[in-house]
């Protein structure tokens, strides 16, 4: 039976994708602050942002794993109105910690529990190559998570331990739907700006991550799951 590992597993691209591999016949491991409610997922209460989070990962998760993980993926974000002018230091810093700096301490906690065939995901954003105004801690963390994964690609090569990044486009997420207010006009504006003319379901992103995972030939690969983007 296959272990994976998933960040944020409680809401939105997190939630689908832990369903996903428990229909699939997966032990699914939840890290997050709360619950996913989910029968056949593992919880682990844990805030990947606090200084304690190591510890925590070592002491419960750990001992649940048998030794084995078989795909891990970097999930958990978070997401705030910010821009240059008016981010401190300080507050870039902990938007850095929990989407930048906690998955490189759980790669460390938990990449020796994986061998050959296994998969280091991450879930980075269409905002890794790009950018928009009032995201600018989230947007700079996500570009750093793009280098994350290639240098990981780097890192690894030998191991037959395989990596990619999952691009999700507008997804219509509890994140999204808080960012813009729960804006019904909003939502209705972000999705038309796909060719589709509508956002991305969370199961479809699912879908993309769970592919990455089976295939080792997609390595090293930013992967935009956007539904194609309108470019102005």
């Amino acid at each position: 039976m296959k272990h994976i590992v998933i960040t944020g597993a409680s809401k939105g691209i997190g939630r689908a994708t832990a369903e996903l591999f428990v229909r699939s016949g997966a032990r699914v491991f939840n890290l997050s602050r709360s619950p996913s409610g989910l029968e056949g997922v593992t919880d682990v209460k844990v805030d990947l942002g606090h200084q304690g989070a190591q510890a925590v990962l070592e002491s419960q998760l750990v001992p649940l794993l048998d030794g084995q993980v078989d795909v891990l993926i970097h999930n958990a974000a978070r997401l705030v109105n910010d821009t240059l002018q008016t981010t401190s230091a300080s507050e870039l810093n902990n938007i850095l910690m929990i989407n930048v700096v906690g998955p490189q301490m759980l790669n460390h906690v938990l990449l020796p529990l994986m061998r050959e065939g296994s998969a280091l995901l991450y879930i980075g954003s269409t905002l890794g190559e790009k950018a928009v105004a009032n995201s600018f801690s989230y947007v700079t963390s996500k570009h750093a998570m793009i280098g994350m994964m290639r240098a990981s690609c780097q890192d690894l090569a030998g191991t037959g331990i395989h990596t990619a990044c999952v691009c999700p486009g507008f997804t219509d997420t509890e994140m999204l739907r808080a960012h813009v207010g729960d804006d019904a006009s909003v939502l209705q504006v972000i999705g038309g700006l796909s060719t589709f003319g509508r956002l991305i379901e969370p199961e479809e992103i699912a879908e993309t991550i769970r592919f990455c995972a089976d295939h080792p030939v997609i390595n090293g690969a930013v992967l935009h799951a956007n539904l194609g983007q309108k470019e102005s």
